[in-house]
């Protein structure tokens, strides 16, 4: 069960194993987001961790992340466009920042993958950092509330529920 990984990892790194699945989730790290954030708001729910400790390192691993990514875009930008300026995801990605500017920061986030590759993008095409800090960490706490709020209400009987169907005793 996902639970009890996330609570070994938790017993031997402590609770900064929510800020590095976050903040190293776009350089390979093969834990989806919504799955850790989930799980770490149920066991905060369960009183088996501290949920203000448990948001604060998932929130501050997301921004962490998009801050590298974006920043990332910014320094290596000339060289990665140039890299990417005929990849069709690439295209269609500047094309839907340029269109669409703040609404496609702040969805981009609630997109797996994308809330990662975005800020690079962002970087890339230019958009200030002050305009990306305001979009994009509002947009991050926006998410991560909504779903550690979601992990809170409906993750323990989602997760009885499934505990239930896999062992039928």
């Amino acid at each position: 069960m996902i639970s009890n990984t996330i609570l070994e990892l938790l017993h031997q790194y402590g609770y900064l194993i929510f800020y590095f699945a976050f903040s190293l989730g776009p350089f390979g790290i093969p834990i989806p987001n919504e799955i850790t954030i989930i799980s770490g708001a149920i066991l905060s729910h369960t009183g088996v961790i501290h949920s203000w400790t448990t948001y604060f390192c998932i929130l501050s691993g997301l921004l962490t992340a998009i801050t590298l990514a974006y920043f990332a875009g910014k320094i290596f930008g000339p060289r990665l466009k140039h890299k990417f300026q005929h990849n069709k995801h690439f295209i269609k990605a500047e094309l839907m920042l340029s269109k669409r500017g703040n609404w496609a920061m702040c969805i981009g986030l609630f997109i797996p993958l994308v809330r990662y590759v975005l800020p690079l993008v962002i970087g890339l095409s230019g958009i200030s950092y002050r305009k990306f800090a305001l979009v994009s960490y509002s947009s991050a706490l926006l998410w991560t509330i909504t779903y550690f709020t979601a992990g809170i209400y409906f993750g323990s009987p989602i997760l009885s529920a499934l505990t239930q169907w896999r062992n039928p005793h």
